[in-house]
């Protein structure tokens, strides 16, 4: 046998196996396989027959790949499936959604990428090489070439099936490993068994080291003085040279000013008097207390700046929050308002923006406002994003403004392509406030600021708030 017909032969076999066990996985698991179609775009009324008849269409084309006599066929056929699926795919790329592919069925299920896309370009490339030496020339026989092999080469041949078969049986084993230890997870979630690393800092609900430090008026304030106000206390560290701890300092003052009914924010800088009064004095903050070694900020076990924890009735309540997004997290679960109601007037809470600007989230008056809580790692917000995207684009005449609220990075929600403003929300706080328990939801304020609606979920019930149908924009 020539060695063009070997490598044709080989070819059609690996293409058949691919198919066949393809074919076999989805028969096996009909639910995933036509909740994948419907993922993929099928309408909901044909996803049933598609998630029938392609398995079909894969195990004809694995049937017809080993007999030579077919095999051109089998390949074309491959061929044209693979091309519809890469097709699917790099359109669900494009629009920015990751379905799961559920190409194996139970076998292997995972949200497509150009991981994905490259595995069946190199399935195309294998069909479209058979197909391309027609059907006169489509390789030897798989049964006739294995019956010619010499004991040697029949040997070489065994070890090699036998290698693919325990890297096989390796690849099952690790997948079976990794269900045993979610599984594992799960139950020690259930009975509160943690195999994590301790979070930073003293854990929660020990005794807070109590201290005495001098303040920048020369004054002595004690740990014991501070908790007399009766209000949680965030002892934030801080140094000089410490770019990270300057580029806090405006919110500090604006959390000590817009919390000061609810929080004590008492920043503990290491340094002199005079080193640290001008860079307080620029921005107003107030509550400044001199460590002139590191002893509160290692008491709390602070090992880098800016760093804060939230002391309530002389207890630690809440781990070590290192650098400036945990320590606005932390402030926004400590002075969080009670949820609101429909008929309520929505609070006046502080996020970021994509540029990393302290805004507050308040109603501007006369004009009603949908706040979409979004999570651009959340399935669902990407399956209806371009839903969302065409509804700013054509806005309808009376339809409200759109705030998102995203959890996220910057980066990652500018990839989004809003054109609406977005305002960050890490840790879901103002969602927690406005009673969304998750991903896509949204509620409508009034022109009064007042909550106008329920809180809806699910791509359907935002587009509905949004006065849209979802993709008929």
């Amino acid at each position: 046998m020539g060695f063009m017909r070997v490598v044709l032969a080989i070819v059609r076999l690996l293409l058949a196996a691919t198919f066949g066990v393809a074919g076999v996985a989805k028969l096996a698991d009909p639910g995933g396989s036509r909740q994948s179609t419907i993922d993929f775009g099928v309408p909901v009324f044909l996803a049933r027959v598609v998630a029938l008849l392609l398995p079909l269409a894969e195990l004809g084309c694995a049937a017809a790949l080993i007999p030579v006599s077919s095999a051109w066929w089998g390949a074309c056929g491959a061929l044209a499936l693979l091309v519809l699926f890469i097709a699917g795919i790099g359109v669900s790329l494009a629009r920015g959604r990751r379905p799961n592919c559920h190409c194996f069925g139970q076998l292997h299920s995972s949200p497509i990428g150009w991981r994905t896309l490259a595995r069946n370009a190199v399935l195309s490339g294998m069909a479209a090489l058979v197909v391309w030496q027609g059907p006169e020339n489509s390789g030897g026989s798989a049964v006739a070439w294995v019956g010619g092999l010499s004991g040697h080469e029949g040997l070489v041949a065994a070890i090699a099936v036998l290698a693919v078969f325990e890297l096989w049986m390796f690849a099952a084993m690790l997948r079976q490993n990794g269900r045993l230890m979610l599984r594992l997870e799960a139950v020690e979630a259930k009975l509160g068994i943690s195999a994590e690393a301790p979070a930073p800092g003293l854990p929660v609900n020990s005794p807070a080291p109590g201290f005495s430090l001098v303040g920048l008026d020369g004054g002595t304030v004690t740990l014991d003085m501070l908790r007399d106000g009766g209000k949680p206390l965030l002892l934030v560290f801080t140094e000089p040279g410490c770019s990270a701890c300057d580029a806090l300092l405006p919110e500090l003052a604006h959390w000590q000013e817009d919390h000061a009914e609810r929080l004590t924010i008492v920043p503990i800088t290491r340094g002199g008097a005079e080193a640290n009064r001008a860079r307080m004095a620029e921005h107003e903050v107030q509550n400044v207390l001199l460590q002139t070694g590191g002893e509160p900020a290692n008491a709390y076990r602070a090992a880098s700046t800016p760093s804060a924890v939230l002391v309530t009735e002389g207890r630690v309540a809440s781990p070590l929050a290192a650098g400036i997004d945990g320590i606005r997290a932390l402030v926004a679960s400590a002075v969080l308002p009670p949820p609101v109601k429909t008929g309520d007037l929505a609070p006046a809470l502080r996020l970021v923006d994509l540029d990393g600007n302290a805004t507050d989230l308040a109603p501007r008056r006369g004009r009603r406002m949908l706040l979409l809580f979004w999570n651009p790692s959340c399935g669902f917000c990407q399956q209806m994003l371009e839903d969302v995207k065409k509804w700013e684009r054509n806005r309808p005449e009376g339809a409200p403004e759109l705030l998102v609220i995203s959890a996220g990075s910057s980066e990652a929600n500018r990839e989004q392509g809003f054109r609406s403003p977005v305002l960050l929300d890490q840790n879901f706080a103002a969602g927690q406030v406005f009673g969304a328990g998750g991903t896509p939801s949204a509620v409508m304020l009034d022109g009064d600021g007042r909550v106008a609606s329920e809180v809806g979920v699910g791509a359907a019930a935002v587009m509905a708030l949004a006065g849209a149908a979802p993709g008929k924009n």
